[in-house]
Order: C-alpha cells, then structure tokens, then sequence
C-alpha cells in the first residue's frame, strides 16, 4: 500500500494542525545520502508524536539565481520531477510536503522573519533538523547560530546533520548524482539511489510514427533540463497491467523527425501491444545502449532501432525484469 502525503503549495496547514518535526532542502532524486536524513526526522517524528515534514522549493534556489542573472548554464539540471520527488519523501516516510515558489518575495525574505513566520507560526516547528552549513534567509544571512538562538527562544529544537558518506567515503549529493546521470551511468546511480533511476509521466499522443514503422510506443514529457543523458536505454515500465513490462526507450529531442527541440520519452514494450493513453505509467532505466543520432532516412533509422531490441532482449535475457 502506498503512503499518503500532504502537499502544500505555497500554503500552510490551519493552525489546528500538528505540530512538525521538519527538514528542508531540495531533495533532488531524493538519493540514499537524503534518505539516511529522512529515516532520523520520521524517527523523531515518532518518538515525539509530531508530522515528518519536509520544506522544499520550486524551482531550484540555484536555477532561480541562474536565471535571474541571465546565466541559464549555471541552473542544474532536474533529477526528478515534483511527481517523481513527493513519491520518493512519501515512501521515505514523510506526510506533509511544504513546497515553496522561490521566487524574488521569498529569496529576499529575511532571516529572522523566516524563523518566525514560517518555521515557528506556519509550520509549528517542534523539531528541525539540518546540515550543519544550513543557510537561510535574504542574502544567506541566517545560520545555525541564528537558529539556535531563535530555538530556545520560540522553544523548538535544532539537531545538525553531519555529512551522510558513501562507500568510497565520499559525501552523497544530488551534484555527484546529476554528474553520474550525465554519462549515463546508470549503475552507479542505482547505487547512489538505492534503486534504479525512474522518470514517471502520463501517456499522452505522439506522431504514430512508431507504430507504422513496426515499433508502436507509449510517450512521456521529459521534464525540462533533465539530468538523465540523452539516449536509447533498456527499461523496465510498471503501472500496465499490474506487473513489469520489458522494454527499449529513447529519451531527446528525436532529431530525424523533429525539430522543435522538445525533450520526450517514447517507450517501446517488447512483444506486447497496450492501449496506455492518459495512464500513468513509471518507466525504471536498467542499461545506456547508445546516443541519441540524427539517422539520413527513415530505414538506416529501422535498421538501428532492430539492433536496439536485439540488445535490449539479450539484456533481459541475462538480467531478467
């Protein structure tokens, strides 16, 4: 069964709710690193009969900045979608997500009101928890120091987090994580993870081309910026018929037949025709076979997308769903 979760967009529950045992950040991928942080706020959460929550923002404070400076290169790209985000914080165990636009009002939002307004009076703050180079508020002038002081104050707690390290000791970030992601490593993401790397849409119309062709597929809107290097991979597809579905799937912008730069998602299912039309669907990616190509005619295309299912089939073979 799965969890049940409360989001907020730029709102804030009535004061008769309970009160929080809150962390915030950007929980992109929401990778083991995040995971580890999550377990300890449910835990409290428990021990002190408060709500997990989680604040987060949308877009990125870094994107937002990248953008207002006229400097889009500098925006990270996206791990997740706020879908695919939400999902992840509820299995975690969370069950109120606070997402808020980040936007001029709230970056020049002061420290200190920050703390009031928000953490003490909105969120009843009981319990926070964050790393311990946390910074908030206008100009990135509130701190742990800050925070403390205002806990013993409006009587809330402050716990820091220590850096949560991998195998090769080396710090979990969502960096490292978009960094994996852009080589399309898809291993070492399962690993970062703690499961195979998913993107998750609803099925909407393409061109039909696929299906003229002999290879009729279900299609996705990427989210902008993805992180995920574009390309063919094996996947595996659920929310069909109950059960995982094998199969092969191109993520870009499909040059030898458009132009309009879009990113999509087409999902080719082995051996099986569905009717998936408005269905949310969640495609999990197992193996990278090769990049995306801009193919001179439509059958060296054919040609290419045959050897694709070749190794795709070899893949399921050896591997299994």
């Amino acid at each position: 069964m799965k969890n049940t979760i409360n989001l907020y967009r730029n709102a804030f529950p009535a004061s008769q709710q309970r009160e929080s045992a809150l962390t915030i950040g950007n929980f992109d991928g929401v990778h083991l690193g995040h995971q580890r942080l999550l377990e300890r706020v449910v835990q409290v959460a428990s021990e002190k009969n408060l709500v997990p929550s989680v604040m987060t923002f949308l877009p990125h404070p870094r994107e937002y900045f990248a953008f207002l400076e006229q400097r889009p290169e500098l925006a990270p790209t996206r791990i997740s979608s706020l879908r695919d985000k939400v999902c992840a914080l509820a299995n975690a165990g969370i069950e109120q997500v606070f997402l808020n636009r980040f936007n001029q009002q709230f970056a020049t939002l002061g420290a200190e009101q920050f703390i009031e307004d928000i953490l003490v009076h909105r969120l009843r703050t009981q319990w926070l928890y964050v790393g311990v180079d946390f910074r908030f508020g206008k100009k990135r002038s509130g701190d742990i120091a800050l925070l403390r002081d205002a806990s013993s104050h409006f009587g809330f707690e402050v716990e820091t987090l220590e850096d949560v390290l991998d195998e090769q000791n080396q710090r979990y970030s969502s960096t490292e994580l978009r960094n994996v992601l852009a080589f399309g490593n898809l291993d070492r993401a399962s690993s970062y993870l703690g499961r195979p790397y998913e993107i998750s849409g609803h099925v909407i119309h393409g061109k039909k081309l696929g299906r003229t062709i002999g290879y009729p597929t279900l299609n996705i809107r990427a989210m902008p910026r993805c992180a995920l290097r574009s390309g063919i991979y094996v996947v595996a597809v659920k929310g069909l018929d109950g059960q995982m579905l094998p199969g092969i799937a191109s993520l870009g912008v499909r040059p030898t037949v458009e132009s309009d730069g879009k990113v999509l998602l087409e999902v080719h299912i082995l051996d099986k025709t569905v009717s998936a039309y408005g269905k949310l669907i969640t495609v999990a990616f197992l193996h990278y076979v090769r990049d995306e190509e801009k193919f001179p005619n439509l059958p060296t295309m054919i040609d290419a997308i045959r050897n694709d299912e070749r190794i795709a089939r070899n893949y399921f073979a050896v591997h299994g769903l």
